[in-house]
């Protein structure tokens, strides 16, 4: 096991800061400051590390420092030193080199290589306030939630999702194009994409699958105080299959099948309405037996963050990959004392390191002399003495 920890973060010309150090050497961190100072441009940073638009989705474009009257965002960087237990310390660095560039480079220890390679040193794991609203808002953002969790633990996930939707495009296009004009779509061409969906749809069924399953082992064994414990399901057709044990390859026959069959309706309705990318993930508030949705605020708070530490101990168990870093964004914020203080003491327990940010440093209070704490203000960052 990899016990992965970042022992310098440097951004240049990154979102607020023309030029920032910070130097954790492996300890977890907690960032306190007024909204707006660059908290969770920090977080950001960390995030970038790892492969994909990070923990905010924005564009390179967005990244970049822009003075006033700047149309698009500076060139770029973030460099960081990893640090696991059995290696020598690893140099990262990501960014671009001219401000609009439209991919952005990585380097491992001076060699320029492709993004994916970033998982072999880091995976960030993170919750920020935008998932607050999870439970309220449409089916596809509980999904992009649970895939960026699956893909945490099966890289190929991400892959497979990929090819499901370029071939989900492509059978889109030439159905309503057939709709439109009145001229049947290349049949055969149809039913190749048709069966290159139903491999890929039932290898991202399976994964969600044993994701769900893993998740709820761990949930369970962890007990639910005084976090309130999570009730996972995934409501999707196809996920329901690859849970009631069909093997991968009837599934991928049935979903084929069911794709060409649902042609005409597809074609006229614009879109496909089946699909693992019409599925939903369910959580209920397992001691109340309510739906997550219908919980307060703090719940739903406590909710996600037990099913994210929850993901965060079960990574950390896995062989052959670096353990996860927790990016947790204003999470104290919806916690009661109580659920700071064991928040504390999970962190610790699990040995992992973790960035939180919060507005007030009474927040952390419980992390004092178990975490760095860094004020972060308009004169830059300023670690506290133990």
């Amino acid at each position: 096991m990899s016990r992965a920890a970042l022992l310098s973060l440097t951004l240049t010309d990154f979102r607020s800061y023309t030029h920032a150090t910070l130097r954790p050497e492996g300890r977890s961190v907690y960032l306190f400051g007024a909204n707006g100072a660059g908290k969770t441009n920090l977080l950001e940073a960390v995030s970038l590390l790892s492969p994909g638009k990070g923990l905010r989705g924005s564009s390179l474009t967005e990244v970049g420092r822009r003075l006033p009257g700047e149309a698009t965002g500076r060139a770029w960087a973030v460099a960081a030193e990893v640090q696991s237990a059995d290696d020598a310390p690893v140099r990262l660095g990501t960014g671009v080199e001219q401000a609009g560039a439209a991919r952005r480079l990585v380097r491992i220890d001076g060699e320029t290589v492709p993004p994916g390679r970033l998982s072999d040193h880091v995976r960030p794991i993170w919750l920020t306030p935008t998932q607050d609203r999870l439970f309220l808002e449409a089916a596809s953002e509980r999904r992009r939630f649970f895939d960026r969790l699956v893909f945490a633990g099966e890289p190929a996930h991400a892959r497979h999702a990929n090819a499901y939707d370029k071939a989900q495009r492509e059978r889109m296009r030439l159905l309503t194009d057939a709709a439109e004009t009145g001229v049947p779509a290349d049949p055969a061409w149809l039913a190749a994409l048709e069966a290159r969906l139903g491999q890929a749809g039932s290898l991202m069924a399976d994964a969600r699958v044993r994701t769900l399953l893993a998740l709820q082992a761990e949930i369970d064994g962890r007990g639910g105080r005084p976090f309130p414990r999570a009730r996972l399901s995934l409501t999707g057709e196809w996920e329901q299959l690859a849970l009631d044990g069909v093997e991968p390859a009837e599934i991928e026959l049935r979903l084929a099948a069911a794709l060409a069959a649902a042609r005409p309706r597809d074609g006229a309705a614009g879109r496909a309405l089946t699909g693992p990318h019409r599925g939903d993930l369910a959580i209920v508030h397992a001691d109340k037996d309510r739906p997550a949705a219908e919980c307060s605020t703090g719940e739903q708070k406590a909710l996600i963050l037990n099913l994210v530490l929850a993901q965060a101990a079960r990574l950390s168990r896995a062989k052959d990959a670096p353990n996860p870093i927790l990016l947790l964004d204003e999470v104290a914020a919806h916690l009661d004392l109580k659920r700071r203080a064991a928040l504390a003491d999970e962190l610790t327990a699990l040995g992992l390191q973790a960035f939180l940010t919060g507005t007030d440093e009474s927040l952390f209070d419980h992390l004092k002399g178990r975490a760095l704490g860094v004020r972060v203000s308009e004169l830059g960052l300023t670690a506290l003495e133990d």
